[in-house]
C-alpha cells in the first residue's frame, strides 16, 4: 500500500503561506492557467526547475486547430464531448496566444498550416519552423514575469497535496534550502507535465518524472488510462546524442523511413505509410530493428530541397549538424522513445478532478480528449482549452472555509533509502523499456510488476531529497502503468499486448481507473 504523504509532518508546525490560487508545474498548461487566473486571483506557480524547463519547451510540430475556412471540427476517437469542447474551442485559444504573444509562423499573410501523422487535414500551426513550443512558452513566460498578481517559485518541489475529507487546500512545498512551508490556497491546479523519465529512453527531460499523477493519487484522485504512454516512433538514436525528439512534421512533408538495407518500410504495414497512427509507425519500426539486427531505422529527406529542410526544420537541421548529420543529405538514424502520456488525473470538462477544488490541466490530466492514441500537436491547445475552463469554474468556487486544518501524518520513518537514488531509477527505466514498453504480454507485466514491487519498502524511509521524492513518484507512476496494462486484455491504440493482438470493443470499450483507497475499476467509455 503506499501511503498518503511521502513524509512524516505535523501541519500546524509549519508556516502557511496564503494564496487564492497554486499552480503546479510551468508547461504550456501552467502559464497559460496562471495568466488566465490571474485577472481575477492571486495566483502562485510553483515549479521544481524554471519558468522555461517542461515538455512543452520540446514541442516542434505545432499546435492544432481548425483556422482554415474548408477545415471543419469532427468527433475523434475518444470522448465525444471532450473532442468537440477542444476542436469547438481550440480556435479561440489559438487567437489568444497570439493575443500573448506567440508568433506562429505566416505565408503569404496567412497562418502556415502544416499536417501531421493520422491528421485527415493541414490544421499545424507553426513557429519558427519547428520550435512551436519554446516560441509558446517564451511569449507566455514574458506575460508571466510582467504580471504583479502571480508570484513564480522557481526550484521549489511539491512533495505532496495536503488534503482534509475529500478537499485539497493546498500542497507541502519543500524550499531550495530544504525547508518545508504549506501553501494554501482556494484552488489547486496540477499542471506538472508528463512521466517520459519513467523510461530509459525518452523525449521527455529530465523533469517529467509523474509526479502530478503519483501526488494526486496518494491524494485520493481518481487515475485513468495510465496504460496508454504514446512512443514517438522517431527519436535521434546516434552514440553521444540526446533521444532528441525529430518532429511527426518531417514525416509530414514527406520523408520516408528506411531499414538499415536501405529499404522503405512503411508500405508493409500500413496504408497511410509514413503518416500512420503513432503506435503503428512505432512497432514498425522496431519490427524492422530486430528483422536487421539493428538498433535504429534511418528517416530520409534527401529528395527535398536543403534550402526547404533548413527553412522549415531549422532546430531539428542544427541539432543534428552538432553530431555531423546534415538532414538535407544524411539519412538521419531514429528509433522509438517514450513521448506522452495519455492517462493522467481524471477531470471533467471543467478539469475538475475527483478531490474537491483540485483540478488538472495538460499531459496530467485525462480529459477523454486523446483516448488509447494522441494524435499529434493535439496536447498544446487541449492545454489552452481545458485551462480557460479551469479558471472560469475556479471563479464560480464558493470560499473554503478558515478555520484550522487538523492533518498530520506519521508513519515513525527514521532510516534513509537502503540504495542510492541513482541507481533505483536507471533500474526502473529498464524495467520499464524491457518488461511495459512498446509491446507487452502477461508475462512480462508480471515481470515488471514483481521488480517494481522489491522498491516499495522505500516509502518506508525517510525522503527529504528533491530526487528521491521524484523516484517515489516514477514508482508510484509505474505500478499504476503496469497495473493497468496487466489489466487491459486487449490491444487498443498505444498499449499493445502481444497475448491480445486485437482492439475488443465488445469487452474493453472502458477505461480503467486508480484510486489509492480502492480497487482499479473500469468505467464505460463514450469513445466514437
Amino acid at each position: 500500500m503506499i501511503p498518503q504523504y511521502l513524509i512524516d509532518f505535523e501541519l500546524n508546525d509549519l508556516p502557511v503561506v496564503q494564496t487564492d490560487v497554486i499552480v503546479i508545474g510551468s508547461g504550456i498548461a501552467g502559464l497559460y492557467t496562471a495568466i488566465m487566473a490571474s485577472a481575477t486571483q492571486k495566483v502562485l506557480l510553483i515549479t521544481k526547475k524554471s519558468l522555461l524547463e517542461s515538455n512543452t519547451r520540446y514541442a516542434q510540430g505545432g499546435i492544432a486547430a481548425v483556422t482554415a475556412e474548408d477545415d471543419s471540427p469532427g468527433a475523434g476517437l475518444c470522448s465525444s464531448t471532450a473532442v468537440d469542447v477542444l476542436v469547438n474551442e481550440g480556435p479561440v485559444g489559438v487567437q489568444e496566444l497570439i493575443r500573448l504573444g506567440t508568433m506562429f509562423d505566416v505565408e503569404n499573410g496567412e497562418l502556415a498550416l502544416t499536417k501531421e501523422g493520422a491528421h485527415s487535414h493541414r490544421r499545424i500551426l507553426h513557429a519558427n519552423g519547428d520550435a512551436t513550443g519554446y516560441e509558446i512558452v517564451r511569449a507566455l513566460s514574458i506575460q508571466v514575469e510582467m504580471l504583479h498578481n502571480i508570484e513564480v517559485w522557481d526550484d521549489h518541489f511539491v512533495i505532496d497535496l495536503v488534503t482534509e475529507q475529500g478537499e485539497c487546500h493546498g500542497a507541502l512545498v519543500q524550499m531550495p534550502d530544504g525547508r518545508r512551508v504549506f501553501v494554501r490556497g482556494r484552488a489547486t491546479i496540477m499542471c506538472s507535465g508528463g512521466a517520459g523519465q519513467l523510461y530509459r529512453y525518452t523525449t521527455n527531460p529530465e523533469v517529467a518524472t509523474a509526479d502530478g499523477v503519483a501526488m494526486a493519487y496518494r491524494a485520493g484522485a481518481d487515475i485513468r488510462d495510465m496504460e496508454f504512454i504514446q512512443f514517438h516512433p522517431t527519436a535521434l538514436s546516434y552514440p553521444g546524442a540526446p533521444r532528441f525528439l525529430i518532429s511527426e512534421a518531417v514525416r509530414g512533408e514527406g520523408a520516408v523511413l528506411r531499414n538499415i538495407k536501405g529499404e522503405r518500410f512503411m508500405p508493409k504495414y500500413h496504408d497511410l505509410l509514413e503518416l500512420a497512427p503513432r503506435d503503428i509507425v512505432a512497432r514498425a519500426i522496431v519490427s524492422e530493428m530486430e528483422a536487421t539486427r539493428s538498433t535504429f531505422v534511418y528517416l530520409d529527406i534527401t529528395h527535398e530541397s536543403p534550402e526547404m529542410v533548413k527553412h522549415r526544420f531549422p532546430t531539428i537541421y542544427e541539432t543534428c549538424m552538432q553530431y555531423g548529420l546534415d538532414l538535407s543529405s544524411d539519412w538521419i538514424p531514429v528509433s522509438p522513445a517514450a513521448h506522452y502520456m495519455m492517462g493522467g488525473i481524471k477531470t471533467n470538462l471543467h478539469g475538475e478532478s475527483s478531490v474537491k477544488r483540485l483540478f488538472a490541466c495538460g499531459e496530467v490530466s485525462s480529459t477523454g480528449v486523446h483516448g488509447a492514441n494522441r494524435l499529434a500537436s493535439n496536447s498544446l491547445s487541449e492545454a489552452v482549452v481545458y485551462g480557460s475552463r479551469i479558471v472560469e469554474r475556479i471563479q464560480k468556487l464558493p470560499e473554503p472555509s478558515e478555520g484550522p486544518l487538523h492533518v498530520s501524518f506519521q508513519l515513525g520513518r527514521k532510516d534513509a533509502p537502503s540504495q542510492a537514488i541513482v541507481e533505483k531509477r536507471l533500474k526502473l527505466q529498464k524495467v520499464m523499456v524491457r518488461y511495459a514498453g512498446l509491446r507487452r504480454n502477461r508475462d512480462t507485466l508480471l515481470r515488471a510488476a514483481e521488480e517494481l514491487g522489491r522498491q516499495l519498502p522505500l516509502f518506508q524511509a525517510l525522503l527529504s531529497k528533491r530526487e528521491e521524492y521524484e523516484f517515489a513518484n516514477m514508482l508510484t507512476a509505474s505500478l499504476l502503468v503496469v497495473q493497468g496494462a496487466l489489466g487491459r486484455e486487449e490491444s487498443r491504440g498505444a498499449h499493445y499486448r502481444e497475448d491480445f493482438p486485437d482492439r475488443n470493443d465488445s469487452v474493453w470499450q472502458k477505461h480503467i481507473v486508480h484510486t489509492r483507497d480502492q480497487e482499479m475499476t473500469e468505467e464505460l467509455s463514450d469513445d466514437v
